[in-house]
């Protein structure tokens, strides 16, 4: 059997809920998109939902063009019931990153470092994998099932945003996948869709980042200002890593709620993770892939006191990856 027809059997329903992470992003969108049809292909209607918004321009033209349909989970409230089955894709239950609602987690699908805690009738995670998107394209492939260009454009597109054009925690069934999709997408809508990427506020969010920069050897640390989009803050993570002397890069922004934060690393040795986790231990929760990473820490004091928490998270930082890179050379 393959791994499509052990999810397949444990689908009892003829209709689900599939439900990405909170402000999905194009791989979680393009695995939602391309499961869906997989089902479809099967006989079983599926419904993408999510919670949050899409607050990236290249992620909501990807939706736009593709004709994707989302549905906000705010907006189901009043339909959904705990009978009804919901299969999790780039996510996993009891992540910070994704909502509890009404349904029965069945099924997870996702390259995130597992989760203990929960069981599913079917999971498959592989956190050595690239891009969710690579798992859903394997599925296609391995049971001989067409593709068209529109399902093929948008998992290439998930995989190559999750993978920076294959340049970040990149397996060989993530190369592999782009390769067997070569012939059947749309190059120049790839085209488009990558070279979208700023709406002009988002230049403001890297100018507060470049402005506040500091860097401690090898780390540095940046705020994008307030109520910056989760995934702007990612983008600005990533471009921080350009610089020459920073190999593991802190950014974070300030909201209602507390305060959001994304960690890039390009070292074996410092496992974005990992140190995030242990960094925001007792004040916040964090976690992730060893090369790009996310936390948060509630908070909902004042403009002092947040200054207070920024000094103590950097040197929460510094003092887990430095005892890090002792352990390392040790």
């Amino acid at each position: 059997m393959t791994k499509l027809d052990e999810l397949l059997e444990q689908i009892y329903r003829k209709h689900v809920y599939i439900q990405t992470h909170n402000f999905p992003d194009p791989d979680a969108i393009a695995s939602a998109y391309g499961l869906q049809q997989l089902l479809k292909y099967r006989g079983i209607e599926a419904d993408i939902c999510y919670k949050g918004k899409i607050d990236r321009y290249n992620t909501d033209k990807l939706r736009e063009i593709m004709g994707i349909e989302l549905l906000d989970v705010d907006k189901l409230s009043s339909v959904l019931e705990e009978e009804d089955e919901v299969i999790l894709v780039d996510a996993q239950k009891g992540n910070s990153n994704i909502i509890d609602i009404t349904g029965d987690e069945i099924i997870c699908i996702d390259h995130h470092p597992l989760n203990e805690k929960f069981d599913y009738r079917f999971s498959d995670i592989r956190p050595e994998i690239g891009a969710c998107a690579s798992i859903i394209a394997s599925y296609f492939f391995e049971n001989q099932i067409p593709m068209d260009e529109k399902t093929a454009t948008t998992l290439t597109f998930g995989i190559r945003m999750d993978t920076m054009n294959l340049s970040r925690g990149v397996s060989k069934m993530d190369v592999e996948m782009i390769y067997r999709m070569f012939d059947l997408c749309d190059d120049e809508v790839i085209h488009v869709l990558q070279n979208s990427n700023l709406y002009f506020e988002d230049l403001m969010a890297y100018s507060e980042a470049i402005s506040s920069i500091e860097v401690y050897g090898n780390i540095s640390f940046a705020d994008t200002g307030k109520n910056c989009p989760q995934a702007l803050i990612a983008s600005v993570s990533d471009f921080m890593l350009a610089l020459v002397t920073v190999s593991f890069s802190v950014v974070y922004s300030r909201n209602s709620e507390g305060m959001k934060i994304s960690v890039r690393s390009e070292k074996k040795a410092l496992d974005a993770g990992k140190i995030v986790a242990r960094a925001l231990e007792g004040i916040g929760s964090g976690g992730g892939h060893a090369t790009m990473a996310g936390g948060f820490v509630p908070f909902a004091g004042s403009d002092r006191e947040a200054q207070l928490l920024i000094a103590d998270m950097k040197e929460r930082f510094c003092t887990v990856i430095g005892e890090y890179e002792k352990e390392y050379k040790n």
